[in-house]
């Protein structure tokens, strides 16, 4: 706000909200601002309600508008008119932007980042590995850093423009218009901050209009993208001379630092080449890859109906999608429903009718090409496995071929010319250029068109001649809102912005740098802003194992308090649990067990879930979102219970075990006793194990560990399966187990009984990034 003149200044010193009376009255402008037009606006302010109420300061949206406008913001939006010569269009071609070196100057100077900024290429290396992650530990950053040694002063650094643009109907009248939103983020900001949409670390920079030229509409397209470049001119004609010449900007704690820019765009443009700046897609090159081509092939040789009988029984698991109807019907997929498609596929199909080894394994070389390359980490290793995966899917891609799954709209294709395949192999080169494809995404983007694009367009009226002129002022007072916001929060509590720039904490939760920031200075006042839920880390106030690798949480207050050890194996259906306890503290007590606890009068609490929480393998200072394990006893829903799986290290020997969780309990003692430590430490676990019958080596095509229940006799010819008892801080991990379906689903099997009934299961590696790197570790 520095902006202001004396008086403002002056004025501001006693009231923050000046020109508004006071934070209320500012709170109410914002809402009519954002949410009402300027027509309904002066009808709320003529209510007879105001009568025999104190009415706001403004009088009219007019005087509103004004106040609003005044208030210094970030680059201005602008338009301007551009015209084609000898061409003609129904409506004047209207683009809508702001200045991009402005932007990049705003985003470089944001203190909010200060604690995710990075300045100079650097190489890490593990062992003998070097990492590819960030922008700046690829290749190219080098090579520019060398390119521009010798012709910038000292103290230089670059500054990395990414953009990022998609087609998208803003307006719904009069036929819709369409429009190429462009946003721009800068690659100093760290990857893991940068690459969430909510952040504000991507501006949108440019609205360019997709007008009907009066042409043949052979040409249409043609006309479309000069006009695009011609816009991209416009707006980054100033960016072009800072390449050449340098620029000074201030850093995020308002240092001044010399800085010049690449990679935004090509045509005369120093350091833009094509080679290295259009980089793979993992959005569209890999999960909608998989969605146009694989799926459909497994469609082709399992069967629709087969297909969507096993997602139907596909045991329902927290925070991923459970495909109740099946996934022939859907037309329209996200993101995330492409994913979690593609990480349960191998082990759907695996045994089917008409699957044969060569082409499940052809498409399992495709899922593991495509997680490989979306590792957030690459070193040389795995850059290298990554290429040998996609060689390994051209030596078995025949298979696709023989089953007859490649079909166009009328006849058979004898050929892979896809081009989203080719794309694939510039992957490696791309890591090594420019570091992880993941951070550069269009998933992001894609987010970006619904929260920043379509919403100021929906507030505005129906007059066509203003309306080009309306969207710029709701643009600019979006921006003048947002920074006015954390302006008044600072000056209403007296703090200044540098109080905010702290060391960062040896385990990182990801979060909103905003919400983040403000924590950190005001911690009262974060639900004056709204950002992503933050990450909530266990490990500062969690149950944490002895080395600390994992944290759990359980709620204060257990979901069921008042079973004995008499009730719950019959409330559980856990007929040996009595048995298995008392096997455990005569273990852990060394066959002295205590007095302070009985199984007769004593009572048990019992949980139905627990979250577990990890480090990032990847980067071992990234706490990740914690996982839902559950642990429901059986209900009318569930009749066999509803209970997940993870992977045990037995304190014993070291080895790891794969179990499912059956009860998550803590005996209680009575009031005035105190139990040993070994019963009040953690809660524990009732688990039964399962026993592995071939590794990924013996099951080439699946690659996957595929184990069974293990099932005992009892002396009267009873089948069951035996149960342990171990301490919550034993698990590693959740992971997810597949019901191997074979050749055809027993339709007996539902998603409320597949963990229970089904003989054998394959240990799912792709249930997400982080299990598939660890299974790729060896730790089994």
């Amino acid at each position: 706000m520095e902006d202001h003149d004396a008086d403002q200044k002056r004025r501001r010193e006693i009231n923050p909200s000046y020109p508004f009376v006071d934070q209320a009255e500012w709170q109410l402008a914002e809402f009519l601002a954002q949410r009402l037009t300027q027509t309904n606006i002066n009808k709320f302010l003529k209510l007879d309600w105001f009568k025999t109420r104190a009415r706001p300061s403004f009088k009219s949206a007019d005087q509103l508008f004004g106040w609003i406008d005044s208030l210094p913001g970030g680059p201005e939006w602008q338009s301007t008119t551009l015209e084609f010569l000898n061409y003609t269009t129904a409506w004047p071609i209207e683009l809508i932007w702001r200045d991009g070196p402005e932007v990049v100057k705003d985003l470089f100077a944001n203190p909010i980042f200060a604690n995710h900024m990075m300045y100079d290429p650097h190489c890490i290396m593990v062992g003998a590995e070097r990492e590819y992650g960030e922008f700046f530990t690829g290749e190219r950053a080098f090579f520019i850093q060398v390119q521009l040694f010798n012709q910038l002063p000292e103290g230089a650094t670059m500054v990395p423009i990414m953009l990022a643009s998609d087609k998208t109907p803003v307006t719904w009248i009069s036929g819709g218009l369409e429009m190429h939103p462009i946003f721009l983020t800068i690659g100093n900001i760290q990857s893991k901050v940068r690459m969430k949409a909510t952040a504000h670390t991507w501006h949108c920079i440019r609205f360019i209009p997709i007008p009907k030229f009066d042409v043949h509409p052979d040409f249409q397209m043609l006309l479309h993208a000069c006009l695009f470049h011609k816009c991209m001119d416009v707006i980054f004609a100033k960016c072009k001379v800072a390449t050449k010449t340098s620029e000074y900007m201030p850093d995020p704690t308002g240092y001044l630092m010399l800085s010049g820019v690449h990679q935004p765009f090509w045509g005369d443009w120093i350091y833009a080449d094509p080679r290295y700046f259009l980089i793979g897609d993992m959005l569209h090159t890999g999960y909608k890859f998989f969605g146009d081509h694989p799926l459909k092939w497994c469609k082709e040789v399992v069967g629709e109906e087969e297909l969507d009988a096993c997602y139907k029984a596909h045991h329902k698991c927290v925070s991923t999608r459970h495909f109740g109807s099946g996934i022939s019907h859907i037309n329209q997929m996200t993101c995330r429903e492409h994913r979690d498609i593609e990480r349960t596929m191998v082990a759907k199909i695996a045994g089917a009718t008409n699957t044969t080894p060569k082409f499940i394994q052809s498409i399992r070389m495709l899922t593991e090409f495509i997680y490989q390359a979306q590792s957030p980490v690459h070193t040389n290793s795995s850059i290298h496995a990554m290429v040998q995966l996609l060689s390994k899917f051209h030596r078995l891609k025949q298979a696709i071929l023989d089953a007859g799954t490649r079909r166009g709209k009328s006849r058979t294709i004898e050929n892979f010319l896809i081009p989203k395949l080719e794309l694939f192999h510039s992957f490696a080169g791309s890591v090594k250029d420019s570091s992880g494809l993941i951070q550069y995404s269009s998933n992001i983007s894609e987010r970006l068109l619904i929260t920043h694009c379509k919403f100021p367009f929906k507030r505005t009226s129906r007059q066509a001649k203003s309306f080009t002129l309306q969207v710029v002022q709701i643009l600019n007072r979006e921006e003048i809102m947002h920074r006015f916001n954390l302006y008044t929060l600072l000056q209403m509590h007296g703090t200044p912005h540098s109080n905010a720039i702290t060391t960062e904490d040896n385990i990182i939760a990801e979060t909103d740098p905003t919400l983040a920031w403000i924590a950190h200075i005001l911690p009262d006042q974060q639900h004056h802003f709204h950002g992503p839920r933050p990450v909530r880390n266990h490990f500062l106030k969690g149950i944490l194992t002895a080395e600390a690798k994992a944290a759990f949480h359980v709620t204060v207050t257990p979901d069921q308090r008042s079973l004995t050890l008499c009730d719950l194996p019959y409330t559980y259906s856990l007929p040996d649990f009595a048995a298995v306890l008392t096997e455990y503290i005569n273990k852990m007590s060394q066959h002295g067990p205590t007095m302070s606890w009985t199984h007769q009068t004593d009572s048990i609490w019992t949980w139905n879930k627990f979250h577990i929480q990890l480090v990032s393998t990847f980067q071992s200072r990234v706490v990740m979102p914690s996982q839902v394990v559950q642990a429901y006893l059986p209900s009318e829903a569930f009749p066999l219970g509803n209970c997940n799986t993870v992977l045990v290290q037995s304190s014993e020997n070291d080895n790891i075990y794969i179990a499912q969780v059956h009860c998550i309990f803590q005996p209680i003692a009575k009031t005035g006793h105190t139990l040993p430590h070994y019963l009040e430490a953690t809660p524990l676990l009732y688990i039964q194990y399962f026993q592995i019958t071939s590794t990924p080596d013996e099951e080439p095509s699946v690659g996957m560990y595929r184990v069974r229940q293990i099932i005992h006799q009892d002396g009267m010819g009873q089948l069951f399966r035996p149960g342990a008892i171990i301490a919550l801080t034993d698990v590693t991990c959740a992971i997810e187990l597949i019901p191997v379906f074979g050749l055809k689903l027993d339709r007996t099997m539902t998603a409320t009984n597949s963990m229970e009934v089904c003989n054998e299961y394959f240990l799912n590696i792709f249930s997400d990034k982080e299990v598939f790197h660890m299974m790729h570790t060896d730790i089994m």
